[in-house]
């Protein structure tokens, strides 16, 4: 089989195609069944960015080997003409073309080129391949053991995910039922802001693919929300219990004298309710000792700013930018990226790929080193997911100028990618 290992050189050459060849290589030293193999890459497939179609054109590939081909020092080789192919599968010749392109700049088949380019090939009595040029499969059983501990990971993600959603879900209905039950009983709080805080939240529960990490934060979030809303309204029923229990003093007194302790988290205003223009402006203290009340009371604004620092630094929180939001954002991005780099699992992933796309819109390797520099290599990454999108949307002509221009605005603290992300999810939405 040696005289198949070395392609003539007349393809285009690519960091993807020379992985693939590297990969052949490797999976011609093992043996793995072909059901094994079959399985590995289709649990994965969606993940390493494999499409319906790639998927198709290769199982009508797999269709065309035999069990000997993959046996360790065989390759199961393809040499079927584009006719069979394009008539198997339904594709025309170009969509043909950039199936199996695709195939092999992800890794899952090599092409063994024929001096000529022509794919033919030849069995000995035994039906082992003794010569052929075609589609390599070889690099799935190079790949089966990366792809079965893919595989696993991808499940003990997607079991974390349904706990968290689960643990959301509690939260999301105790939030509820606490505001719904406090407004249902007049009881005093902040309930409107709680309200439409909650309501942000469930807006930015996903709605397709989510990662763990996007989950966690949303729980954390509708925790501690969860926690503030309890307290109010076990504020509020403390007090409400307390006025009925003392008929003798006037309510409109005890509202005004209620315990509010400075040292405790409070999480609601401090609401005077009374029918006439001017409050009661007697001896608080006199009326305290008269109810029993000892109080050190927290001047309404105080409390007010309380809430609303809380409720900006959860905003702010919220809009901090995740892999999830960005491949979301941007489609096309994500659909290249993960051509090129497979099953992206973190920033640092991204990170590497967005360095192999630079080229192929033109940004000069000087200008993304300052903007790694400048911005920090996560948000750098971000902002070139955003040109390289907006420039094959056909918005931006020259990304090396637009990113020099997010670098202005960073520089002067006017750059919020986050805008521009929600604002490309919501247009995808509407």
């Amino acid at each position: 089989m040696s005289n198949i290992s070395h392609p003539s050189g007349w393809r285009k050459a690519t960091a993807g195609l020379a992985t693939a060849e590297q990969l052949a290589l490797a999976g011609e030293r093992v043996a793995v069944p072909k059901t094994r193999a079959f399985v590995a890459v289709k649990r994965v497939g969606a993940y390493i960015g494999l499409k319906a179609g790639d998927m198709m054109l290769l199982d009508t590939l797999g269709a065309f080997t035999q069990a000997q081909d993959w046996e360790e020092g065989q390759r199961p080789i393809v040499w079927a003409s584009n006719a069979y192919l394009t008539e198997q599968t339904g594709f025309s010749l170009s969509a043909l073309k950039r199936h199996a392109r695709r195939l092999a700049e992800i890794g899952v088949i090599s092409f063994q080129d024929s001096p000529n380019g022509k794919r033919w090939g030849r069995r000995n009595a035994d039906g082992r391949i003794v010569e052929a040029y075609g589609f390599d499969l070889s690099p799935l059983s190079a790949r089966v053991d990366e792809f079965e501990g893919l595989h696993a990971e991808l499940q003990a993600e997607r079991e974390l995910c349904q706990r968290l959603k689960r643990q959301i879900t509690v939260a999301r209905r105790m939030i509820r039922a606490r505001i719904e039950a406090a407004i249902s009983n007049a009881l005093r709080g902040p309930w409107s802001q709680f309200t439409g805080l909650f309501e942000e939240l469930l807006d930015r529960l996903p709605r397709r693919q989510e990662a763990s990490e996007q989950l966690v934060r949303l729980l954390t979030w509708f925790k501690e929300l969860q926690e503030r809303v309890e307290a109010a309204y076990l504020k509020a029923t403390g007090t409400a219990k307390l006025v009925e229990n003392t008929g003798n003093i006037d309510a409109q007194v005890m509202e005004k004298t209620q315990e509010m302790n400075p040292k405790e988290a409070i999480f609601e205003p401090h609401i005077l309710t009374t029918n006439q223009l001017n409050p009661v402006t007697s001896n608080s203290s006199e009326k305290e000792e008269t109810a029993g009340v000892v109080h050190n009371p927290l001047p309404e604004e105080q409390v007010d700013r309380d809430l609303e620092d809380w409720v900006a630094e959860v905003r702010k929180k919220r809009m901090a930018l995740d892999l999830p939001t960005i491949m979301q954002a941007c489609p096309e991005f994500a659909s290249w990226a993960r051509n090129m780099g497979g099953f992206l699992k973190d920033w640092g992933d991204l990170h590497r790929v967005a360095g192999q796309l630079r080229p192929m819109i033109g940004i000069s390797e000087h200008a993304w080193n300052v903007a790694q520099d400048q911005m920090g290599t996560q948000v750098a990454t971000a902002a070139f997911a955003l040109v390289f999108e907006k420039h094959s949307a056909g918005e931006v002509a020259s990304p090396g100028g637009y990113l020099r221009g997010m670098l202005e605005k960073d520089g002067a603290g006017e750059l919020h990618l986050e805008r521009s992300f929600y604002g490309r999810l919501s247009g995808q939405a509407a």
